[in-house]
Parts: structure tokens; C-alpha cells; sequence
């Protein structure tokens, strides 16, 4: 695949970003929006053109069913990848949408934490199997599970990049701290590499004054990492993973598909 370049603002002037770019998307906060960021971004990128890989680290598996896939349709997932050495390739499932494809999480990652704890170089197992199929894949996106053990660890070792949703509410930078200081460990011993390049503010209430003041409070916080595109509160985006779509196909003209869409030309530098 050749290599490609996109464009990131970095105080005004492009800064070139090669791509595969792999995406850690990380907040030990639940329910901040990590799965359905995943879902709909990587959707949107695939819209563009970019071929997308999303990796469910979690062992709810939303972003598996959250794309129309079925637990039961498959031999193998990203468990047997980190814990029985299958190559990455091996799992990977199509989904409905044309570029966008999904290393699938089953319940047994459950386990996988504690499974891990003896095995050899247990926090660089999805680092190795990522490394073999990046250059199939513009975007590779890492969905980590709300927690900072060794599976998020794993994510975070494989990527290149964190992407943080932080939800627009009372609390939002609550845990953030602690990701960050995650990060810089996780840097420091095993990742060099690895950097926050992507805040994404979610669950935006423009009624409120209180989501306002979040917005200020994360852009001043984290300034040039936070993205313009800010996903607002939305009932379309909640009852997509019902369906097993991403929101861009369950209601493409919704204000939550909109967003995704303009956070996809952001993320991409707006090159498909």
C-alpha cells in the first residue's frame, strides 16, 4: 500500500502525520463515548476512502456488535490473538461497510487479564500481532476497555497515538490524570513513541452552561490536542448499536453522523 500523509493543525500549519496511523482510544472513565467514537469515526474514515481496522479490546464487545457483528459467527477473536499467539489476520471480520473491518472481542477477554499475568512479554503480545497487519490498514483504531490493567496496557502498547473522549458533563477531566500518567509509564517502559494527539469532546448539551464550561476547561486544559468538532448529546447516536450500525448508516443525516463525519475530516487532515 504506498504510503500516505495526513495533515494535523499544529498552530495553524500543517504537520504531517504518516499514515497507518494506530489509534489507542482510551478513558478508564465509562461511558464517555470510547466505543461509539471508535464505531463512528472509523466508519466515517472508511466513508472517505481509508481502509479501517477496529480492534475491540473490550470484553463487552460493543464495538463488535456495535458493527452488525454476531459473537457467535466466528472461531477466533482478539483473546486467542493475545493469549494463543493466532495471527491478527487470522480474526478479522468484514463488516457491511465497505474499508471497515473488525478484529472481534469476545466475553473470554474477561479472563484475559488474569491469563496474562504469567505469560512472556504480556505487554507487548498485541503489539507484535498489530505490527503484521498495520500496513493493510490506513487507520487502525484500538478500542481499550474502561480500566487501566494489563488488556489497556497492551492497547496502549501497540499504538501510536491516544485518542481521549472526554463527555461534556460535571467530572470530565475526573480519571483523565490518571490515564496520562499511564501513558507517560507506558512510554517511559515499553513505547516511546506513544503520544496523546486526539481529545474528542462527546455528549455535548448545548442547553447546558455546564457543557460549555467543559469545553473551555479541556481546550485550555489540553489546547491544540483538542479536536474543533465537538460530538453533541444524541438519541440517534445511543440506539444505533441496536441496530448493529454506526450512526452514519442507521440515520446519515442526523446531527450525531454530521459530527462524525466532520471529526473524520479533521482526524484524516480532510484527504481522502
Amino acid at each position: 500500500m504506498p504510503r500516505a500523509v495526513t495533515r494535523e493543525r499544529d498552530g495553524g500549519e500543517g504537520k504531517a502525520r504518516p499514515l497507518p496511523r494506530v489509534f489507542a482510544v482510551a478513558n478508564q472513565k465509562g461511558g464517555v463515548g470510547k466505543t461509539t467514537t471508535t464505531v463512528n469515526l472509523g466508519a466515517s474514515l472508511a466513508d472517505l476512502g481509508f481502509r479501517v481496522l477496529v480492534i475491540d479490546l473490550d470484553p463487552q464487545g460493543n464495538a463488535t456488535t456495535g458493527l452488525g457483528i454476531d459473537a457467535r459467527n466466528f472461531d477466533t477473536s482478539v483473546y486467542d490473538v493475545i493469549l494463543h499467539d493466532v495471527p491478527l489476520e487470522d480474526c478479522i471480520e468484514p463488516t457491511t461497510i465497505k474499508n471497515l473491518f473488525v478484529a472481534p472481542a469476545t466475553i473470554d477477554l474477561a479472563g484475559a487479564e488474569i491469563e496474562l499475568v504469567p505469560a512472556f512479554s504480556r505487554e507487548l503480545r498485541l503489539r507484535k500481532a498489530v505490527e503484521q497487519v498495520r500496513d493493510d490498514f490506513h487507520f487502525v483504531f484500538i478500542d481499550c476497555p474502561p480500566s487501566l490493567g494489563l488488556i489497556t496496557v497492551n492497547g496502549l502498547a501497540a499504538a501510536g497515538e491516544v485518542l481521549v473522549p472526554i463527555q461534556c458533563e460535571y467530572y470530565a477531566l475526573e480519571g483523565v490524570g490518571q490515564l496520562l500518567r499511564n501513558v507517560e509509564l507506558v512510554r517511559g517502559n515499553l513505547n516511546p513513541d506513544l503520544e496523546v494527539t486526539t481529545i474528542v469532546l462527546t455528549m455535548y448539551d448545548g442547553r447546558t452552561k455546564l457543557a460549555d464550561q467543559v469545553v473551555q476547561e479541556v481546550r485550555s486544559h489540553f489546547g491544540e490536542a483538542v479536536c474543533r468538532t465537538v460530538v453533541p448529546r444524541s438519541v440517534r447516536v445511543s440506539e444505533a448499536p441496536s441496530f448493529g450500525q454506526p450512526v452514519t448508516v442507521h440515520d446519515p443525516s442526523s446531527r450525531g453522523a454530521i459530527a462524525y463525519r466532520a471529526l473524520a475530516l479533521e482526524v484524516s487532515g480532510g484527504a481522502p
